[in-house]
């Protein structure tokens, strides 16, 4: 083993015991990702699907407007169950827009004599667009009047002796052909990477400010740099600890992940079973995603060479930094840097190709997207992790470099 080696794997061993001693380092490499993100996820998970349950079993508040000569389907509407009918009143658009209405159904005063004689006769439903309660009511009404048409249609053609599929000659039957991770990887894909590429960033950024800028602060710096030991060396021993804690984090967390949604599935699948219809209970092995086990496996390799880049940027940042407090009045606002191309890889219509294979951080996420849904580009893949290697060691020979300086590690 060459001098250099040994003094690098010295560094190492003593920055990466004292960074296991410090409290934040271990709650950013081992409790946020192996018990905080499974917990949020599984919580977030459950207290949606409880929240939509109940949302359903309530009877939606509607008030119905017009149909002053139309006894009938005021009957009808009156006995669904999922629908309360108030009494009218004209401020039901503020009614809505303040939750204590959750729908109004608009109807001509003659609806049922139009009905009856099939005059047309439309139906107009106001409602709260992106409220969960008011969009509820207003799909019960959408489905209470089209079968209310599809009777009365049904109604007249019998009383014409005509056949009912004259009305409806043919069903459209949708069916989907895509395997269920491709499924999970399209609706949830932009997730996982974006989960996995900020706990890469956030398990690099307090170590590594704590190896340089916390060293500068606590006056050890100076003994370290006096040791007989090459500045290169200690420079890749404190990056080694860093990337080792970045892809700690990433890791723990995958694996969690990996662990978390089947039991989320699981779990949530047992819920919609006890308080829901056997058609509900069937839909509930869709709540949670299913991704390609091989293609999440192969999308954390491809965050290594990010990992590398964040470590290297982070210490190059923190070095210049006179404080650890100073360190992250500058990694912090790195973050907005590292979440937007991250969201953007969430954006729908964005696909991969070869000019998006050459943007940091971007790439990678986008790929991840693909791989957890099963789609393997061996060229994307290859020319990916290419990019972001180079890109990697340039920030670590600008790490390297500023480490040299004496104007930059004791700067006042």
């Amino acid at each position: 083993m060459s001098p250099f080696v040994r003094h690098t794997l010295t560094v190492y061993t003593k920055e990466l015991r004292e960074a296991l001693r410090d409290r934040r380092t271990l709650i950013s490499m081992f409790v946020i990702p192996t018990v905080a993100i499974p917990l949020l996820m599984l919580g977030f998970a459950v207290v949606t699907v409880k929240l939509v349950t109940q949302a359903k079993a309530e009877a939606s508040s509607v008030m119905i407007l017009g149909a002053a000569q139309s006894p009938a389907v005021k009957a009808a509407l009156a006995a669904n169950p999922k629908l309360k009918i108030v009494p009218p009143d004209p401020g039901y658009r503020a009614a809505i827009s303040g939750k204590t209405l959750r729908a109004a159904v608009e109807l001509a005063d003659d609806f049922d004599v139009a009905v009856t004689e099939s005059r047309r006769s439309d139906v107009r439903i106001y409602h709260y667009d992106g409220d969960l309660k008011s969009g509820i009511a207003a799909s019960e009404l959408d489905r209470f009047f089209r079968d209310y048409r599809e009777k009365a249609v049904q109604a007249t053609l019998s009383a014409r002796g005509l056949p009912p599929a004259l009305a409806r000659p043919y069903d459209i039957n949708r069916q989907n052909v895509a395997p269920p991770e491709k499924v999970g990887g399209a609706m949830f894909g932009g997730i996982i990477p974006y989960v996995i590429v900020l706990l890469c960033f956030t398990g690099a950024m307090y170590p590594a400010m704590d190896l340089t800028a916390g060293e500068k602060e606590r006056g050890t710096l100076e003994t370290l740099l006096a040791s007989p030991v090459p500045r290169s060396a200690i420079v890749y021993g404190k990056f080694f600890v860093v990337l080792t804690s970045a892809l700690s984090t990433v890791v723990f967390a995958g694996l969690s992940t990996m662990i978390t949604l089947p039991l989320s599935g699981w779990l949530i699948g047992g819920m919609v079973k006890g308080a829901a219809t056997t058609a509900g209970a069937s839909a509930a092995a869709g709540v949670m995603p299913q991704i390609n086990p091989l293609g999440f496996l192969v999308s954390l390799g491809m965050v290594v060479p990010v990992a590398i880049l964040f470590a290297a940027v982070l210490l190059a940042v923190s070095i210049f930094a006179r404080t650890y407090k100073e360190a992250q009045s500058y990694a912090g606002p790195m973050i907005m840097v590292v979440i937007m191309p991250a969201v953007a890889a969430m954006l729908p219509g964005i696909e991969l190709n070869l000019r998006l294979c050459l943007i940091p951080i971007l790439n990678v996420s986008l790929v991840s997207k693909e791989l957890v849904s099963g789609t393997f580009n061996p060229v994307h893949l290859a020319v990916i992790f290419g990019s972001s290697c180079v890109y990697a060691a340039i920030a670590l020979a600008v790490a390297t470099r500023l480490f040299k300086q004496e104007s930059v590690l004791f700067r006042t």
